[in-house]
């Protein structure tokens, strides 16, 4: 049998919004340039609160994001403001112990390193190639007070919850997914998709899910996020979860999100058709 057109299986989920969406995910993603700061001080004079409001990332921008301070450190860093979105809205405090399940390239790690004070993030990436860009990210952007709060490690997600069960405040799940809008932007990756990669997929999102379960504490929380378009990614997976091992957890609501921001049953999306960045999938969840 045929397999189902790119197309055709997603202009039945958007319906009349497909090709709008389809249109903002073929043009190159909007990214910002977000400072990073390790000092209280600085950091509530330079962050904004919305990082849709951070400045726009242009190739003209290239020298001022890799100049380097007194420490020589870059103090910028280049990414979507959805994922931006999505990290913080982990609520990291200064006495946690984190674990970023799948960190590269590392953006997200730095965001959540910010927060902590006398805690401590373990930055794990299971592919040696991203794992270097990871350790490369961590050098160059981060105090070597920090830097002695963050480990990096090379394991299989879906393992934490056997290895370190009930260890860790904080989790950041941002899942390996089909990323629908590289797949439009390469024709060759684009013919490789198939509803049957993305059924693969969701199986290995729902692993590192229950994984992070099991690696949480009693009332930790973690937020699971992708930058699928499937809902056989997002809210199925948590979906999944919720008939399996709904009784162990609980979503929480993530309030003050941009307008842009896009409500559905189990989490959020930022989609570009309608904010100009991403897309992004979240929600967040606490271990009862």
């Amino acid at each position: 049998m045929k397999k189902p057109d790119f197309d055709t299986y997603f202009s039945e989920i958007y319906g009349e919004r497909w090709s709008g969406l389809r249109e903002a995910l073929i043009k190159s993603a909007t990214q910002v340039v977000r400072p990073i700061h390790f000092d209280e001080s600085m950091k509530r004079q330079l962050i904004p609160d919305n990082p849709f409001e951070y400045p726009t990332y242009n190739s003209d921008d290239f020298e001022s994001v890799n100049e380097l301070n007194e420490e020589d450190l870059k103090t910028k860093f280049v990414m979507d403001p959805a994922s931006i979105i999505a990290a913080k809205s982990l609520d990291v405090t200064p006495v946690d112990f984190v674990l970023d399940m799948c960190a590269a390239p590392g953006g997200k790690s730095l965001i959540l390193l910010e927060s902590l004070g006398a805690g401590t993030l373990w930055s794990n990436e299971i592919s040696k190639a991203r794992r270097e860009k990871l350790k490369e990210v961590i050098r160059s952007h981060v105090p070597s007070n920090f830097r002695e709060r963050v480990y990096i490690k090379g394991k299989d997600g879906s393992r934490y919850g056997i290895m370190h069960p009930d260890t860790f405040d904080k989790i950041l799940v941002d899942a390996p997914c089909s990323g629908e809008r590289h797949l439009l932007q390469s024709p060759k990756e684009l013919e490789k998709w198939s509803p049957k990669r993305t059924k693969r997929l969701s199986a290995n999102q729902y692993s590192l899910l229950c994984s992070a379960l099991l690696a949480l504490k009693s009332g930790g929380e973690m937020v699971y996020s992708t930058c699928s378009i499937s809902p056989m990614e997002n809210d199925l997976v948590i979906e999944k979860l919720v008939k399996k091992k709904g009784e162990s957890f609980t979503i929480v609501p993530i309030d003050d999100l941009p307008d842009a921001v896009e409500k559905t049953e189990h989490g959020f999306m930022i989609l570009p058709d309608r904010s100009g960045h991403g897309p992004i999938y979240f929600t967040k969840i606490q271990k009862k």
